[in-house]
């Protein structure tokens, strides 16, 4: 594979621009509702369960008509976006990474939760018994243990949201050098007769990007297991 030509480095990086975008917006949101699925008790937790994790069942398309419906011009939300942030999605990256965001987010949930349900509240007790308080307790022990999880869920996410194709060219569109990511630059470059080598070309760049972030995502797991199991790492924290 030569080098890339102008139109891949800009696939590539919109590509990576989309994705980064979406998963700084959405891991706040996915750690938030992992915590609250995990450890609150509340009236609706299922249906918020359902909600949470609709995109995975609905087709893509369904999911970015639904995005088109509330972002979209006319929509209720993305009219206030418009009028009170100046942030609109209709033709923009902004909707492709809003489009990737969404379609991530419930593997990141998912990934979160486990991780979260699996922290031993003993640990958590044991800090507070010796005067820790609710922020440090979190930030030192619960966070520490939920840590795998958290970069398990963000990988995740990061390769669902470079994949992404059906939701974003439904709410975005496929336009290139402003909405067009790897998965559309693909599907553009197949209606072209006689483009199987940039078809080629754009697959194995894709291959890559995502082999990248996976080893990326494995080095910090172990990482952060690594300091969480060394040596007086349990005194540390409490």
């Amino acid at each position: 594979m030569t080098g890339l030509t102008l139109e891949e480095w800009q696939v590539l990086v919109l590509s990576l621009k989309v994705s980064g975008v979406a998963m700084a917006a959405a891991l706040p949101v996915a750690f938030a509702l992992a915590w609250v699925l995990a450890r609150w008790r509340f009236p609706g937790k299922v249906l918020l369960d359902a909600m949470v994790h609709l995109p995975l069942v609905l087709p893509p398309v369904v999911t970015g008509w639904l995005l088109l419906i509330a972002f979209g011009t006319n929509g209720p939300l993305g009219r206030f976006l418009a009028d009170w942030l100046g942030l609109t999605f209709i033709f923009r990256w902004t909707g492709a990474a809003l489009a990737a965001a969404v379609m991530a987010l419930p593997l990141m949930v998912r990934a979160m939760r486990l991780s979260i349900e699996a922290v031993d509240r003993r640990l958590e007790s044991a800090a507070r018994s010796l005067g820790a308080g609710r922020w440090r307790t979190f930030m030192t022990v619960t966070l520490p243990l939920a840590m795998p999880g958290v970069l398990a869920g963000l990988v995740l996410g990061l390769a669902r949201s470079i994949g992404e194709f059906g939701a974003t060219i439904t709410f975005a569109s496929n336009i290139p050098g402003e909405t067009q990511t790897l998965p559309l630059a693909i599907y553009s470059a197949l209606q072209i007769p006689g483009s199987e080598w940039q078809v080629t070309r754009l697959a194995v760049l894709s291959i890559l990007v995502s082999v990248t972030a996976l080893v990326a995502s494995e080095w910090l797991a172990r990482r952060s297991q690594h300091g969480r199991s060394g040596p007086g790492s349990a005194h540390h924290a409490l």
